[in-house]
C-alpha cells in the first residue's frame, strides 16, 4: 500500500507520498536587519493543474516575496527543460534525482555577502527542489545566513526541503519554510502576505 501511495503521488506533481499543510510559519521570526535575497528556479511551460503557463508558479511568489520586502533577486535559469511536456519532465527529474545530478546554470550569482538573509524557492520535483537548485547549494556557500524555504507544490507540502537545505548549510539558521499550492499562486498573494508578516516583514 505505501509503494502505491508513491507511485501515485510521484504522477501527481513529483510529489512525496503524504500531503503536508499548504502554508506554514517558522514558530520564530527571521533575524532581517540587512538585506535579503530571493534565490529560487521556476519552470514556465506544462505545469501540473495549471496548463501551459508563460510564468511559472515559484516565480510568481518569489515577486511577491520581494515586491512585499524589497528584497533583490538571483533566478537561477536553465534551459535543459524548455518545451518539455509534463511527463516527459517528471521522467527526467526522477533520473536526475536518482543519479545525483547537478545541472548547470545561467547567471552570475550577486555578492552573497551583501545579504543576511537568503529566501531559496523552486517547486517540488521528486520530494525536493529539482537538482538545478543543488547545483547553487554546491557552489554557493550560505553558512552563517538565515534562510528561508519556501516552495510550490501541488500536495506534497514542503517535502524534505528543510532538511535539504539544512544538510547543504549546517552553519546556517533555517527557517520551518513556506508551502503552497502551484494552482492557487496567482491569486493567492494574501496568503505570501500573511506569511511574510509572520516573519516580521
Amino acid at each position: 500500500m505505501k509503494a502505491l501511495f508513491i507511485a501515485l503521488s510521484a504522477l501527481l506533481g513529483f510529489s512525496s507520498c503524504h500531503a503536508q499543510n499548504t502554508e506554514r510559519q517558522n514558530e520564530t521570526p527571521a533575524a532581517h536587519n540587512g538585506k535579503a535575497l530571493v534565490v529560487f528556479f521556476s519552470h514556465a511551460g506544462d505545469n501540473y493543474a495549471v496548463g501551459n503557463v508563460e510564468v511559472g508558479n515559484t516565480k510568481i511568489v518569489a515577486d511577491y516575496i520581494t515586491e512585499m520586502t524589497g528584497a533583490d533577486q538571483f533566478e537561477i535559469v536553465t534551459h535543459k527543460y524548455d518545451g518539455m511536456a509534463y511527463t516527459p519532465l517528471t521522467r527526467l527529474a526522477q533520473q536526475e534525482a536518482q543519479d545525483g545530478e547537478l545541472p548547470p546554470y545561467e547567471g552570475t550569482v550577486p555578492d552573497l555577502s551583501r545579504y543576511d538573509t537568503i529566501f531559496v524557492g523552486g517547486p517540488i520535483w521528486w520530494g525536493t527542489y529539482p537538482r538545478v537548485m543543488f547545483t547553487f547549494f554546491k557552489q554557493n556557500d550560505l553558512n552563517g545566513k538565515t534562510i528561508i524555504p519556501f516552495v510550490t507544490h501541488e500536495g506534497s507540502g514542503l517535502a524534505s526541503t528543510v532538511d535539504d537545505v539544512k544538510a547543504a548549510y549546517p552553519r546556517a539558521t533555517v527557517t520551518q519554510g513556506f508551502a503552497i499550492y502551484g494552482h492557487e499562486v496567482r491569486t493567492g498573494k494574501a496568503k505570501v502576505e500573511k506569511w511574510l508578516k509572520g516573519l516580521g516583514y
